[in-house]
């Protein structure tokens, strides 16, 4: 029996299994991409794409809050009869038969685990049809219904695209905001100008 030994040390042994671990999850996200993609047209050739991409913010917000039914999903030992089951349980005629019919089929063939990121990659490529683009706004007071608009107005005007806003309130920042749209980040908050501020001073001192 060969020992860690024999692979190098155990920074190496580690990293490669840091390495296995991202090729899995890359693996994971292109069977989930596709997946997905026969999914949406599926939706859009019954006319039913509105109703099912509901159907997936459901599923996503409900594995969301559920680690217990993500761990079943991803269970290899637990029956597929049982995860279907689950699922019919959880819910029940809420959704669209197409989206029953793709649920049944990806458990019965042994692909449940990408279920999740699949229902997430739909919404992606559905926002991608429809021009959406996600953003968010981290502040440190919740913002107005007033401020909201001006946001997504300024933000639709600049990007050429539909704004959905998601708001979180953080008093850690104490005043100001932070912006995220797509892969952009604007920060105007006091922490991290505090935290720049800081930094600036230590490198001063350090000089």
């Amino acid at each position: 029996m060969l020992g860690d030994e024999t692979w190098g040390d155990k920074s190496q042994i580690s990293n490669l299994k840091s390495q296995i671990s991202n090729l899995k999850r890359m693996s994971e996200l292109t069977v989930a991409t596709r997946y997905a993609k026969s999914l949406i047209d599926l939706a859009q050739e019954e006319k039913a794409l509105e109703e099912i991409r509901k159907d997936m913010e459901l599923f996503t917000r409900t594995l969301r809050d559920s680690h217990e039914l993500q761990a079943v999903l991803a269970n290899p030992i637990i029956a597929h009869n049982k995860k279907i089951k689950i699922l019919e349980a959880i819910f029940g005629k809420q959704v669209h038969k197409v989206t029953d019919s793709f649920f049944k089929i990806m458990i019965n063939k042994s692909r449940s685990e990408v279920l999740y990121g699949t229902a997430k990659e739909f919404i992606n490529q559905y926002n991608v049809i429809k021009h959406i683009i996600r953003a968010s706004v981290v502040s440190a007071t919740a913002l107005s219904e007033e401020n909201k608009k001006k946001i997504i107005a300024e933000l639709e005007a600049a990007t050429g695209g539909k704004i959905e806003l998601h708001t979180k309130v953080d008093p850690k920042l104490i005043g100001g905001f932070i912006l995220t749209v797509g892969d952009r980040q604007v920060d105007t908050s006091i922490s991290s100008s505090l935290s720049k501020l800081k930094t600036d001073f230590a490198r001063g001192v350090n000089r």
